[in-house]
């Protein structure tokens, strides 16, 4: 399907290069079939190729996806918007509302036992599960050699594309058994924040997280087809997932629509990786960032909320030991930032992020552009996949003023 649209100041004999180029990534077997969107200036160009199973009907552009970690910064708007509120502020201690994470012990290092703790120098607050400082999450060493590790495994949170699965209260016993493996925002640990944020979101709202979305997101921004689960009705919209055999290279189904994870309400409302979407809703998303918080009339946040969202809110020291999945970029509250151009679509100031089963969405502000590319094969590393990496090339060279 050709792109469409009024140019906003993109080529469009680079727009078909682009259709060019994703259209050789599905002939040569690596994803079944994609849609992608780039937005500038308020023109969209959308480009759908393939299939939405190896051997299923043509992708379409109402194709609703898993998009894995683009969740993240969904949930962290929601958070913002009780932070608008008075509700919570940042740096306040979440004890009163998170009962299971306070008085933490911590590891004395990370080499330590489980039981070789010192008490925590301060409560967690709001600020560190948005930056992922909070003192858990993914440890980046592989394969797993620490205790803590193990323990993460044990209870229920091995690293891996199979995300945990407990009702929310449950999820927080569990994290409520284990030491902190860093000093509250001493170090960046990817992912857990965004879990234990969902739940601090429905327990301070007094409903469901995906109702609270619903209300104040979802139905404001017009996003229709965007939920933690697939409808009976529109099952048929739902990509099969794939993942690729290490020993043939052969994709393999990973989730089906029919008989898979998302064709019923989930026990936990993951909030770092739980969504299904469309393109277009998620541009919805991604145009109300790229507006300061505002799409048409309405206003789900403020400026300097998103401002505050899309500026690098960690120090290299806290990076350490997780450039595997930032390389040189820096962190937000939920999402990636560029800091220093390395590339040629590495612009300063642009933020984002990708999506473990074949998704991902940047803005650039100063470009007044985004772009998103939906498949469902997963990714292999942290690395993003070849197909993605020639999307954002490509929709950086397809800019003409």
């Amino acid at each position: 399907m050709p792109l469409a649209s009024d140019n906003g100041g993109l080529s469009q004999a680079r727009l078909g290069r682009m259709h060019d180029v994703l259209a050789r990534h599905i002939e040569d077997g690596d994803v079944p079939g994609l849609v992608a969107l780039v937005s500038r200036r308020g023109e969209i160009h959308a480009d759908v190729i393939g299939r939405m199973a190896v051997d299923g009907p043509p992708m379409q552009r109402d194709t609703i996806f898993r998009i894995a970690s683009m969740t993240k910064p969904v949930t962290v708007v929601a958070a913002m918007i009780l932070v608008e509120e008075c509700r919570l502020r940042l740096d306040d201690p979440l004890d009163r509302w998170l009962p299971e994470l306070a008085d933490r012990k911590v590891l004395r290092s990370i080499e330590s036992e489980v039981n070789d703790t010192v008490p925590a120098r301060r409560a967690i607050t709001l600020r560190d599960l948005l930056t992922f400082r909070f003192g858990l999450g993914m440890i980046p060493a592989y394969p797993a050699r620490y205790p803590i590790q193990m323990a993460l495994a044990d209870a229920g949170f091995a690293p891996g594309p199979v995300f945990p699965s407990f009702p929310p209260d449950e999820l927080l016993r569990r994290y409520g058994t284990l030491p902190l493996a860093y000093q509250p925002g001493e170090r960046w640990l990817y992912n857990t924040g965004s879990l234990i944020l969902g739940v601090l979101i429905a327990r301070l709202a007094g409903t469901s997280f995906g109702g609270f979305l619903q209300e104040r997101v979802f139905e404001p921004l017009g996003m229709k087809d965007t939920a933690f689960h697939v409808p009976q009705h529109k099952l048929t919209r739902l990509a099969t997932a794939y993942a690729r055999d290490p020993a043939s290279g052969a994709l393999k189904v990973f989730d089906a629509p029919a008989t898979g994870k998302y064709a019923a309400p989930p026990a936990f409302e993951n909030g770092g990786a739980g969504l299904v979407s469309t393109a277009d809703d998620f541009n919805a998303f991604a145009q109300m960032m790229l507006n300061g918080g505002r799409l048409g009339t309405e206003r789900i946040l403020s400026r300097p909320s998103v401002e505050l969202m899309t500026s690098n809110q960690i120090t290299p020291e806290q990076k350490l030991g997780s450039e595997f999945l930032l390389g040189t970029r820096g962190w937000g509250f939920g999402l990636s930032v560029v800091t220093a151009r390395d590339d040629l679509c590495d612009v300063p100031g642009r933020y984002g992020w990708d999506g473990g089963y074949g998704t991902s969405w940047y803005s650039d502000p100063r470009e007044a552009m985004t772009g998103i590319l939906l498949t469902q094969r997963m990714m292999d590393s942290p690395q993003p996949l070849p197909v993605f990496s020639d999307f954002w090339t490509l929709a950086y060279q397809a800019i003409d003023d």
